[in-house]
């Protein structure tokens, strides 16, 4: 069911936009536009047009088992995830999420059924403005999604692999997925490209995409060194041109195969194209949990108030709104049994109303902290530009202000593996608190919490194995058992022997050695 956003004019009368729980789409309707006429008037917002799907329990299950994008490929992992969602559903271990939001135009937002009314007007201030606005307004998603054209590449990649499993059997398809999926994190571009051209164009542009890779891989292989012995100069010239065609070092992985492996056929290398670009669409997702949950939340917040101030909604409804807030917005604190780190959405909440506090009634120690926006007058004028400019790593630490590190609670410890016990390392004074934000910061710095693995070398005048090396930061090892599994996927796509070493980011000392053959080959 799509509940249309195309509304009559805005309601006006000091008479609440619904009464009771109970909803239709007329409701929904009158509902949209009273939140509309605050987000885009009162906060100043811009967003894509939005799409309102009205969904089944089932239908959000589903959903969570393929990253809740509304078109994608058949994959049994899909499955496996339904079932498990639905299993632990069923049996009361966790609940479902109130919305899901598309990151594309129009921006589509899954509400669920059984909502009551004041729950619709929540999320669909939550999802169809505060996420629809930080998904337009983003430098990382400007920078490396495309919005305008995201649908129509989920329907060309559903459309070619379904295509390729008729052409080519759905085994081989599958095998072939299983070890692009093993590779997801490795199928990302870190630093901005060129800009990506309309995905739109991706059908149009896969037959020269292919000729052109056919030319550029014979080229590469032409030029494999001979026995014969050459002149050192020309050695090395031949050594540059040879890294220059593979583009080495290499940071996506899922790229180098696509562009390089030697046994791979065309449909194959165009399945791994499909599968790095939508893993890079989901890439300023990882960069911007607590900004954009923060934003989303701060805007439900301040318009679900601005609706009870206008008499639009009730005391009631107002009360079950809050309470639901409450939950969101709930941090355990270290010792409770509950505590699983930095809740992304109390963190994010809490910084955006105290740089509203901060802009409209600051403290002299807000001043000294915040001198460039304390008192400013403009706290929506300096959301928008946090909203737009910063990722949570940044984000964290220009704007964690005091007073949110003691209403939080945060404090530092170092964990030392060869200390007996604990050691706080920061308390609250002023180098304390300069201390823990820096530090919090360090977790959201995507070097820092995801693995640095590239493509280093390839022996191609040998047996023709693929060199990768890892990057250790603080000695963190990849995990033993997790490495073989992803080397074996990576090894099966190359065709030929990998080999991993896992290097000392400061020293450069070799810590660990990891090699793979292929036990299949794609061809």
């Amino acid at each position: 069911m799509t509940a249309s956003p195309a509304a009559p004019a805005v309601h006006t009368a000091a008479e609440p936009l619904y009464s009771g729980a109970d909803w239709d789409f007329d409701t929904l309707r009158r509902v949209h536009a009273a939140v509309e006429e605050i987000a885009l008037d009162e906060l100043g917002l811009d967003v894509y047009p939005n799409q309102i799907e009205v969904i089944t329990t089932e239908q959000m299950l589903d959903a969570y088992s393929s990253s809740a994008l509304p078109l994608l490929y058949k994959h049994w992992s899909f499955g496996k995830h339904f079932a498990q969602h639905e299993m632990l559903y069923r049996k009361g271990m966790r609940g479902l999420a109130y919305e899901i939001v598309i990151n594309s135009s129009p921006c589509i937002s899954y509400v669920m059924e059984e909502n009551s009314a004041t729950m619709q007007t929540l999320v669909i201030a939550h999802a169809a403005f505060g996420h629809n606005h930080f998904f337009k307004n983003n430098y990382l998603f400007r920078q490396w999604t495309d919005a305008e054209s995201i649908l129509d590449y989920l329907a060309f990649a559903q459309s070619y692999i379904a295509d390729c499993e008729e052409r080519y059997g759905s085994l081989p398809v599958e095998r072939l997925l299983d070890s692009a999926h093993a590779l997801n994190s490795q199928g990302v571009f870190r630093y901005p490209r060129k800009k990506t051209p309309d995905l739109r164009s991706e059908q149009i542009r896969a037959l020269e995409r292919q000729e052109h890779q056919e030319r550029m891989f014979n080229d590469l292989w032409r030029t494999v060194p001979q026995a014969a012995p050459k002149a050192p100069d020309e050695a090395a010239r031949e050594e540059e041109r040879r890294r220059s065609l593979l583009q080495l070092p290499q940071e996506n992985v899922l790229y180098f195969l696509e562009k390089t492996a030697p046994n791979l056929q065309n449909w194959q290398r165009e399945i791994l194209r499909i599968v790095r670009n939508i893993a890079q669409y989901f890439y300023p997702q990882r960069q911007t949990k607590v900004m954009n949950e923060g934003c989303a939340t701060f805007v439900h917040h301040t318009i679900m108030t601005r609706l009870h101030e206008r008499g639009l909604i009730t005391d009631g409804a107002y009360l079950e709104f809050l309470q639901s807030h409450t939950n969101v917005v709930f941090q355990p604190e270290f010792d409770d049994p509950r505590y699983s780190g930095i809740n992304p959405y109390a963190l994010g909440f809490a910084m955006m109303k105290d740089i509203e506090r901060v802009c409209l009634d600051p403290t002299d120690e807000d001043r000294q902290w915040f001198p460039d926006i304390a008192g400013c007058g403009e706290p929506m004028a300096v959301l928008r530009d946090c909203w737009a400019n910063y990722r949570d790593e940044s984000f964290v630490l220009q704007f964690l202000g005091p007073q949110v590190m003691r209403d939080l609670h945060l404090f530092e410890i170092e964990d030392d593996a060869d200390e007996p016990m604990l050691s706080v390392e920061a308390i609250h004074n002023e180098r304390g608190y300069r201390r823990v934000r820096e530090m919090l910061a360090r977790q959201y710095d995507i070097a820092w919490v995801e693995p640095d693995i590239q493509v280093v070398d390839v022996d191609l005048a040998g047996n023709r194995r693929l060199m990768l090396q890892h990057r250790v930061v603080n000695g963190i090892l990849l995990d033993e058992s997790d490495a073989k599994a992803v080397l074996r996927h990576l090894a099966n796509l190359w065709g030929y022997d990998v080999a991993l070493q896992e290097v000392d980011a400061v020293t450069g000392m070799v810590m660990k050695d990891h090699e793979a053959v292929p036990r299949r080959r794609f061809a």
